[in-house]
């Protein structure tokens, strides 16, 4: 019994010690499990990181120093700063994009590594413009990355003044994008900048109005309460902007620092409320009613007032809502508009809608010009391709016709008898044998002089080139008739005479085909010269001072229509 319990125990210890050693190889394929994952994971980034430095460059020309700063590994950009031997030339580098290292660490907000550029550059390098004409600075505004815009204003304060070439601030960017907080910072660093307009003299206050940002219209009143007077080069305050929108408590907060501005008129005499209402903004219009001291019946230069112009659009809800408040038409107001005033108005617009015409038809001479170059081409090319159409055409009737001779039918006599001569054809004293000989050789030799002429004359000129198509395809009338008269003649012959009606039935179906082609031909020639003399007479009016501007515009497209035809018979 004891040797049993022995026995028994030794085999539970085994199976513990089996137990242990499973645990074990299972703990081992779970650590070679975890192992084999990190490999391939390590594999599939150094893949990626590969793929990135291979491809980037090929793509947008970017250095490795453009790829840390995009990526920000801020470890990376100071081992290439550290190991470069010119600072200067790689941070300056730009790319197929023209942005430069600072450019691409602006553009995604990575401001660590736009403080470590920083430290070795100044403000001539900082404020490289890409492409796009953005530089660092306005690229950062652009997208709203308010800690690297701080990175930039600690180092290059300078770089808040930068403009695009459309004399566009960083200001202008941001307040466009709506960024409030980079709105706030940047007026706290120079109030002066929302007075700086662009070229077209739009101030950031119009540019904020326009775009519907409450937020950034607040901020720059807080600032600056006069901007809003500053007109734009159409004359435009920032209010005549806000009407153009929909948001009423934009226009609203614009009044509040001052309500004469209410009534400012553009270069055309229009107020807010003509703009309002020439846009159909109700809700604005009933906005700008309810302020104190709106002019109502203002008149512009057209002369015409607010209720003028409703009355003209298609919205009677527009003029219910002016009539409600008293509003008048300019022909009952007491203050009419003066003639002068709108005599000068309607000389202006006169003036402006014939120079509006004057352009459009030098635009469409321009574009009449170039498809007429296209199309000459095209005729160049087609006249080209009919000449050595004939050419082929040619050299095929000759050797048809030259074979023709010999290969007469009944042949030709071989043993010399009474009323023939050796090499005498035995039907040559048939009529329909010297009708087939004479009209044969007729073919053959107009053949010939196509093809010499041909090979033998060269002409550039296309009046000359079709002069020449024009020889040459009448020539070739004549070689397919005479050929056609051969081939009728014979078959006299060949049938017999017992079969003589088949003649006769291809006398008349050959008859009938080839005169009603070469009727058709003539018919489309005659017509197709006298468009051509009708094309003429009109150059001749055109080309007279006498005439109309209007009949010059008439003639192009006349030329264009009927001289250049997609067919047409030489």
């Amino acid at each position: 019994m004891e040797k049993q319990k022995s026995f028994r125990r030794g085999m539970e210890k085994q199976k513990s010690f089996r137990g242990v050693m499973e645990k074990q190889s299972s703990f081992r394929g779970v650590m070679e499990r975890q192992k084999s994952i990190r490999v391939a994971l390590e594999k599939q980034l150094s893949f990626r990181d590969k793929k990135k430095v291979k491809e980037s460059p090929g793509k947008r020309g970017d250095t490795p120093l453009h790829l840390a700063c995009r990526g920000g590994n801020l470890i990376k950009v100071k081992e290439i700063l550290q190991d470069c031997d010119s600072l200067k030339d790689v941070l300056t580098k730009q790319n197929r994009d023209g942005e430069t290292a600072l450019y691409a660490a602006s553009e995604y907000g990575n401001a660590i590594i736009v403080s470590e550029l920083l430290k070795h550059m100044d403000s001539e390098s900082a404020s490289i413009p890409a492409k796009n004409g953005y530089d660092s600075f306005h690229v950062a505004a652009k997208q709203g990355h308010l800690e690297v815009l701080k990175e930039l204003l600690r180092s290059l304060p300078d770089l808040a003044l930068t403009a695009d070439s459309s004399n566009s601030t960083a200001l202008h960017t941001a307040a466009m994008q709506g960024h409030i907080d980079v709105v706030n910072l940047l007026l706290e660093t120079n109030v002066d900048l929302a007075k700086i307009a662009r070229s077209n003299g739009k101030t950031v206050l119009h540019s904020a109005a326009r775009m519907g940002h409450l937020e950034v219209v607040k901020s720059i009143l807080r600032k600056d309460p006069g901007v809003g007077f500053r007109k734009d080069n159409k004359g435009q305050a920032a209010l005549h902007m806000a009407v153009k929108g929909h948001n009423v408590e934009i226009v609203l907060e614009m009044v509040k620092p001052d309500k004469s501005v209410i009534n400012l008129e553009d270069k055309n005499g229009n107020t807010a409320l003509h703009i309002a209402t020439k846009k159909g903004r109700t809700q604005v219009m009933r906005g700008l009613l309810s302020i104190e001291g709106i002019n109502i019946n203002a008149i512009n230069r057209a002369g015409e007032t607010a209720l003028d112009i409703a009355a003209k659009s298609e919205n009677p809800e527009i003029a219910l809502i002016l009539k409600e408040v008293g509003a008048v038409s300019a022909k009952d107001s007491a203050n009419p508009p003066n003639p002068a005033k709108q005599l000068k108005q309607t000389v202006s617009d006169i003036k402006h809608d014939v120079e509006s015409q004057l352009h459009q038809t030098h635009q469409t001479g321009v574009r009449v010009q170039k498809i007429a170059k296209r199309l000459k081409k095209l005729h160049i090319s087609g006249l080209n391709n009919a000449i050595n159409s004939a050419t082929v055409v040619a050299v095929l009737i000759a050797t048809i016709a030259f074979a023709a001779i010999f290969t007469v039918p009944g042949q030709y006599v071989e043993v010399k008898s009474d009323g023939f001569t050796l090499g005498q054809a035995y039907i040559a004293k048939n009529a329909a044998f010297i009708i087939f000989f004479v009209f044969d050789s007729l073919a053959l030799f107009i053949s010939l002089a196509v093809v010499v002429v041909q090979t033998s004359v060269v002409v550039i000129e296309q009046k000359a080139k079709k002069q020449l198509m024009f020889v040459i395809n009448k020539l070739m009338w004549l070689a397919c008739l005479f050929i056609s008269i051969s081939f009728i003649s014979l078959s006299y012959i060949v049938v017999g005479r017992h079969a003589r009606w088949l003649a006769i039935y291809v006398t008349v179906i050959g008859a009938l085909i080839m005169l009603t082609t070469l009727g058709a031909m003539c018919y489309c020639v005659v017509m197709h010269r006298m468009e051509e003399s009708s094309m003429r007479n009109i150059r001749r009016a055109s080309g007279s001072h006498s005439r109309s501007f209007s009949v010059s515009g008439i003639s192009d497209t006349e030329i264009l229509n009927n001289e250049y035809k997609r067919m047409y018979a030489v």
